[in-house]
């Protein structure tokens, strides 16, 4: 119970990857709350939940939780969540910005021939969503003189993709990724600590169901990962674990690749 008597905000929380980090720090003994554009998403790639939301789930394991449906590129709504979730649950010790993700069509996401429509949403849902959060939850950290704030980047956003492949996307995710150094510049001295998590391709429903359409998690591409599989949510919920605790009290401003060795330069 490393968590217990604290509070944490997980955006994108729904399904998937922020379901499992929701899940996780719940069983840690956190109170969650949950903000997502659609809190009954996970019915859309047949992911299965334990009750009938992830809000559910949280309250069956003895915590409290809340939904909260926003969306999060939209400052004003932005900002309007994270104060209900504060005014839900009392504090906010850790902030997880997992919302957003490649969410355009691969096909035309090549550097030269990207929509600029593309562009604009996907900086929009990964990098300001994120910036708006930050923002919004950071006050109430400074106040506390402590929190955790954890952004979620990609392997994408730290390296290159598949010849250029999905390349509006990872600008997005590498401007994540570099806005975090700079929080924890900020915030380093209010007892505020900020890292990036970066994820490889994750195996989760909603990969798993468009792997044909997109050609992101193929054989072949697991074959060139030296652990020789994609990963699976528990992979990232356990480094979520590392940086939402004191396991990681001297550590910000980092970015941790959890790729399976995908990515074996620096960051």
């Amino acid at each position: 119970m490393k968590l217990r008597n604290q509070t944490a905000v997980v955006t994108g929380g729904a399904r998937g990857l922020g379901r499992a980090y929701a899940l996780r720090l719940a069983a840690l003994g956190a109170d969650v709350a949950v903000i997502d554009i659609d809190l009954n998403s996970a019915a859309q790639f047949g992911e299965k939940l334990s009750a009938e939301s992830v809000t559910a789930e949280i309250e069956a394991m003895g915590r409290r939780s809340i939904g909260i449906e926003c969306d999060l590129a939209n400052r004003e709504d932005a900002f309007a969540a994270i104060a209900k979730a504060h005014q839900a649950l009392g504090r906010i010790d850790i902030l997880i910005n997992n919302a957003g993700g490649a969410l355009t069509p691969a096909d035309r996401s090549y550097p030269t021939i990207t929509p600029e429509e593309d562009t604009v949403f996907l900086m929009d849902v990964n990098y300001m969503s994120t910036v708006h959060c930050c923002q919004a939850a950071a006050k109430i950290m400074k106040s506390q003189s402590c929190g955790s704030i954890i952004n979620i980047s990609s392997q994408s956003g730290i390296t290159t993709y598949k010849q250029g492949l999905l390349s509006a996307y990872a600008a997005s995710k590498a401007a994540v990724t570099h806005y975090t150094r700079y929080l924890a510049a900020e915030l380093g001295p209010h007892g505020i600590r900020a890292n990036c998590l970066s994820p490889g391709v994750m195996m989760t429903a909603r990969v798993a169901a468009q792997v044909a359409k997109r050609g992101v998690g193929t054989d072949d591409e697991a074959a060139q990962i030296p652990l020789r599989r994609f990963g699976r949510v528990e992979d990232c919920a356990g480094v979520v674990e590392f940086l939402a605790t004191d396991l990681s009290q001297y550590v910000t401003g980092q970015v941790i690749s959890v790729c399976g060795g995908a990515v074996l330069t620096p960051n």
